[in-house]
This record gives C-alpha cells, structure tokens and sequence, in this order.
C-alpha cells in the first residue's frame, strides 16, 4: 500500500486522532493525516524525530545487538506511539507515528495494527 492509504488506514485505529510518516534521518514528514489546531503533527514529527535518535544513540552507546521495535509515550489522555520501520535491507530511516485518545484506545490492538500496516507499507 501507498502511503496515503496507510495513513487513513491508521487513523482507522480505534481511538487515533492524527498519524504520519517521518523520516528520522531530515525530521521531516513524509505525509501526515487528523491532528488539528491542538496537535502539529509536522512539529510532533520533529521532536519524536530527536526521541528516535537519543534512544538509538542510547543503544549504541551500550552496545546492546538489538533493534526499537516501536516506543510508547503515556500522556494523562494521550498515547504517542512511534513505530520503527525496517527497511528490505534492514536500513528504514522511517518511522509511523500515532497519537491515540487514551480513553477511547485499545493500545495493544494499536500496535498490532501499526505492526500490519508496517508489513503492507511500500515506500
């Protein structure tokens, strides 16, 4: 699928209020769908972006052989999740991001969609 199509269908996610494709390598935005006056998804994709790249450094630094699979933030009415992609060589400078209402998600059911959409992405 397109990018476009897998930005509506994450905002099919129970609970999703805005969603994007962000290259951690530019902190751009590939595309971005929902958000609103409350929610910049082009500035959430900035800041997360510099989130992607402490924890990979973290990693680095302690020279753990493994991988972010995805990385939760909990707000008091809000989750954040950031879904690492893997490229088909395993070098995806990309990321899905996801903002869900917290009283209308279902987290778990979250990543397992995040986790489809990933398989079915082509960039």
């Amino acid at each position: 699928m397109n990018i476009e199509t897998a930005l509506k269908e994450a905002m099919n996610i129970s609970g999703a209020v805005g969603a994007a494709l962000v290259d951690y390598d530019s902190g751009m935005s590939l595309g971005s769908i929902g958000g609103g006056d409350w929610l910049n998804l082009e500035v959430a994709a900035a800041g997360n972006t510099e989130v992607v790249r402490s924890k990979q450094r973290v990693i680095n630094a302690l020279k753990l052989n493994d991988e972010i699979e995805d990385i939760l933030i909990t707000l008091n009415r809000q989750y954040h999740l950031i879904r690492l992609l893997k490229g088909q060589r395993g070098d995806s400078m990309l990321f899905l991001y996801l903002v869900l209402d917290r009283d209308r998600a279902n987290l778990a059911l979250a990543r397992h969609s995040l986790r489809s959409i990933e398989s079915d992405l082509t960039v």
